[in-house]
């Protein structure tokens, strides 16, 4: 884990942060019950914490969604733009980037914690904008946010042929930084007949779809979905069970996490 001075939060960790608290209580009374009184001071701690990084990178636009105490004494969890989880000490003066470990538990404290903060309603998306794959009785179910252009992708819908029994539902998320030609492709992809068949050739076996005139699609709406949701790359499966998974898994590890996570 780094300790990084404060002022270098723009230089080395707002490079990774994307999109977008907690109101401080008054002061503990005399006579007030201890325990009382240590709530207050902790939630007066967490509020100064995001108070001081808002103010602070106010020009980067930096929202802090969420500050609350870790197992370390003196160290805070912070929960900033992005879903991106920092640590800081009650000033805020020292910020800690990198995975906080339970060295007797042997758990990975801050995974468990993006686990949690990455969770997505499988039910509250939209379904009818993405492309549908249905094999065999289509009964494990998965979401995939993809781009055409994507080596890895690709490699991970030929996994997708291996298997029976499962429907796939992929949203189109071109990423114009990587493959200038991708939101071209997604939306020929989307405007063809069978966009199911055309998605497929061409993600497993390299067959272009014919052009196609242009037409109504959810592109732009998927991509910037994927965004919302704390996708920074492709491919990110989404599964009933809320969890996420960024990346792609050959089988039958992949087999084995959509099965676990219906």
């Amino acid at each position: 884990m780094k300790f990084i001075k404060q002022p270098l939060l723009h230089a080395l960790l707002l490079v990774s942060l994307a999109a977008c608290g907690q109101t401080p209580v008054k002061n503990g009374q005399a006579g007030a019950e201890p325990q009382k009184v240590q709530a207050e001071a902790k939630t007066g701690a967490e509020a100064a914490i995001k108070d001081k990084l808002e103010k602070t990178y106010a020009e980067q636009k930096l929202s802090v969604q969420s500050v609350r105490p870790t197992p370390v004494g003196g160290i805070y969890e912070v929960v900033v733009s992005g879903n991106q989880i920092i640590y800081t000490d009650a000033k805020a003066d020292y910020i800690l980037q990198g995975s906080l470990l339970d060295i007797n538990k042997r758990v990975d404290l801050t995974e468990e914690r993006m686990a949690e903060l990455s969770t997505v309603e499988f039910d509250s998306l939209p379904l009818d904008k993405a492309i549908k794959e249905v094999r065999g009785n289509g009964k494990l179910k998965v979401a995939v946010f993809s781009d055409p252009d994507c080596p890895f992708c690709k490699r991970l819908e030929h996994e997708f042929a291996k298997m029976t029994d499962i429907t796939i539902y992929n949203f189109m998320m071109p990423i114009a930084s990587l493959h200038p030609d991708a939101a071209r492709k997604a939306e020929q992809i989307w405007c063809q007949k069978d966009r199911t068949a055309a998605w497929t050739a061409w993600m497993r076996e390299g067959k272009i779809p014919p052009k196609v005139a242009d037409c109504e699609n959810p592109v732009a709406e998927t991509t910037s979905l994927g965004e919302q949701l704390g996708f920074h790359g492709t491919p990110a499966l989404v599964f009933p069970n809320g969890r996420t998974q960024s990346g792609y898994s050959p089988l039958p590890q992949l087999q084995k996490t959509i099965e676990s996570n219906q």
